[in-house]
């Protein structure tokens, strides 16, 4: 659950920006459509195999 505490000062328009911020940095829209529709196994396997092979190439480029 995401809490955003107002302190003094605070207008309605930072704290729904702050309460973005923080939806956005624990990925909970990117869960909810992963969960939206059933996956086959096979399917999350490969996608597994396609990030996991990117995070590699990522890191070989950068050194």
């Amino acid at each position: 659950m995401i809490v955003v505490t107002r302190k003094k000062g605070d207008s309605k328009d930072s704290l729904f920006r702050k309460f973005t911020k923080v939806f956005i940095d624990e990925e909970i829209v990117d869960t909810i459509r992963d969960r939206l529709f059933y996956k086959k196994p096979s399917l999350k396997r490969r996608e597994h195999e396609k990030e996991r092979l990117q995070n590699r190439n990522k890191r070989r480029s950068s050194r």
